[in-house]
């Protein structure tokens, strides 16, 4: 594909997550066009292309956004319960694909995807990544390398927030089996950051519960918080604490404790800290250069213009990685027992 060729983008599921991540990026860009669009009635697809997207046709059907002459990527914001057949019809269709994360509804679904991408190779294919930790990541590893805090020997995360606390509140989507499968808060996030930075986790155990088990005549099955011991390849041991239900909640930090000190990411404020044994903990600064910006929509287009670009990370490949920790986790649940996952 040349570069003074328009690029035509079809959105499969046209909701939050597209109008205020993803448009903005898409619009920003030359010879970007929204040709189609899909949402979950034909009315709300019309109304957001009055309002974002005039050039584009709203449609009832997604499979007709797909298979449509007038598209060559298909974006799909759609929840995860979607994202496996979309995607398997956009390669099948000869479509580059972007899906929304998390990657699919379970981890057999994950692993079609995956294969039908390598078979298509000629294809882009991509999940969006996970904006935590994007800022200062880079500096994570880096420390890490650099053996800032020794050997790592163990690690604790806490990603806690009072959104479903109120049980008189309708169940969310999130909280739904049949909308967004296996998925639970925002484990799955979390292991895609902490096996980028970290390496893979190979074996876990957990305990989760429901703890309001009836929203508005609706029986929840997905826990409210969940507690995973993990296992690193390199040995590392950490402790990943998950909950929905949690007032006067503490941000979302990963601390990692090694031979010779202690590093600190804060997710919210992208603040790295560190410290050496026997001292105090400080920031370190972020030089402008390592700090990554979110640039997914850029990647993807680059990558679909030009064969020689850097593919779109995360890709298929490390999205069925999070995916087996993910499934593994609700096993370790069920079983009681430590479970592996790679």
């Amino acid at each position: 594909m040349n570069e003074d060729q328009i690029i035509r983008i079809g959105i499969v599921g046209a909701g939050g997550i597209v109008k205020q991540r993803h448009l903005m990026g898409l619009r920003a860009l030359p010879k970007v066009q929204i040709t189609a669009v899909a949402n979950s009635t034909l009315e709300s697809a019309e109304a957001f292309c009055r309002e974002f997207a005039p050039e584009a046709q709203a449609i009832a059907r997604w499979e007709d956004v797909v298979d449509n002459e007038n598209v060559d990527v298909v974006w799909i914001g759609a929840h995860p319960h979607m994202h496996h057949d979309a995607t398997i019809y956009g390669l099948q269709c000869g479509k580059h694909v972007f899906t929304q994360a998390r990657m699919a509804a379970s981890l057999q679904e994950a692993e079609r995807m995956w294969e039908k991408a390598l078979s298509s190779p000629s294809l882009v294919t991509g999940i969006c990544p996970a904006p935590h930790g994007m800022k200062g990541g880079e500096m994570v590893k880096k420390l890490l390398d650099e053996g800032a805090i020794g050997r790592p020997f163990h690690a604790l995360l806490h990603s806690f927030n009072a959104g479903w606390l109120d049980a008189t509140q309708p169940a969310h989507w999130r909280q739904k089996a049949e909308i967004s499968g296996v998925q639970i808060l925002t484990l799955g996030i979390y292991t895609e950051v902490l096996q980028r930075w970290l390496g893979h986790i190979v074996e876990v155990e957990a305990r989760g519960e429901v703890a309001i088990p009836e929203r508005g005549g609706y029986s929840v099955e997905i826990p409210d918080f969940v507690q995973v011991m993990a296992r690193f390849r390199s040995g590392l041991e950490a402790t990943m604490l998950f909950s929905g239900v949690a007032a006067h909640a503490p941000t979302d930090k990963l601390w990692l404790f090694g031979s010779e000190g202690t590093l600190c990411y804060d997710f919210v404020t992208e603040e790295v800290s560190l410290g050496k044994a026997g001292g105090a903990m400080d920031i370190v600064p972020l030089p402008y250069a390592m700090q990554r910006e979110w640039t997914v929509e850029r990647d993807f287009i680059q990558a679909v213009r030009d064969p020689q670009a850097p593919r779109p990370k995360p890709d298929f490949t490390e999205g069925v990685c999070y995916m087996r920790v993910v499934e593994a986790v609700w096993e370790a649940m069920e079983t009681r027992a430590a479970v592996k996952c790679a």
